[in-house]
């Protein structure tokens, strides 16, 4: 009676599924190894990724010398409107007024110049006792760390690889790259700052995460390296208006 149930049930849709896939599943594997031939498949897609950032970086490149030209249009029209016309030159006398807290100038003055560095790779390729890969390298919160410091010891001006930060900077890191204000950049990090030298010695000591940072250098010889010298910072040069935020009155 129960083979006889068993010979006119009906196969469920999965009974039919779960060969197909499987079968699937080795056409996959088999011709995966074929193409592959012992190599990595993924390598082509990093070059790829690589070869798009380059590309990326020249059209951005591009992009701001378009930028630069049209604000200097901008300008010189707008000096010859104001010539003309009363608002017009108190508006922009206003605006000149905030240029300087909005990093729109460029400044130069004594400070510190920071220069934060991997570690050195071994001949061998090993490394040190006790070490991860994640430990030898320069992180977003070591340089963001250093940059608070600054900020903290009522710093004038701060440049990171020669570009100015405002207050709507990020401090970015992709891998062991820099990522700021749309440009990438590869170690070593080097932070400008016109600052007073021992206030900034102070912060940078009292400063947590750069504890932590510093002990990375001793234990992994990351560099660390703060020269007290004359340093010039550019103005900002990147957009100002936000594009997600909106002021709230």
């Amino acid at each position: 009676m129960v083979r006889a149930l068993l010979r006119g049930r009906r196969p469920s849709v999965w009974t039919v599924l779960v060969p197909v896939v499987a079968l699937a599943a080795g056409l996959l594997f088999a011709t995966s190894g074929r193409t592959a031939q012992g190599t990595d498949l993924r390598a082509g897609e990093v070059a790829d990724l690589a070869q798009l950032i380059d590309q990326r970086e020249d059209a951005l490149a591009v992009q701001l010398d378009e930028l630069a030209e049209l604000e200097r249009q901008v300008d010189r029209l707008t000096d010859q409107v104001g010539r003309r016309d009363s608002d017009v030159a108190a508006a922009q006398g206003d605006g000149e007024q905030g240029e300087l807290s909005a990093a729109l100038v460029g400044l130069a003055g004594p400070g510190l110049v920071i220069t934060l560095d991997d570690a050195p790779s071994r001949p061998d390729g090993s490394l040190p006792t006790g070490a991860r890969p994640d430990d030898l390298v320069i992180h977003q919160s070591d340089v963001q760390a250093v940059v608070n410091a600054l900020w903290a010891a009522a710093a004038d001006g701060v440049a990171v690889m020669d570009q100015r930060l405002i207050a709507t900077s990020a401090v970015r890191c992709v891998g062991n790259t820099l990522l700021l204000q749309g440009r990438t950049y590869s170690p070593p990090f080097v932070i400008a700052a016109i600052v007073d030298a021992d206030a900034a010695r102070a912060q940078l000591a009292a400063s947590p995460q750069v504890a932590v940072f510093e002990q990375a250098v001793q234990a992994f010889g990351l560099t660390f390296e703060v020269i007290e010298t004359d340093v010039a910072v550019p103005a900002y040069d990147g957009p100002l208006a936000m594009e997600y935020a909106e002021r709230v009155e």
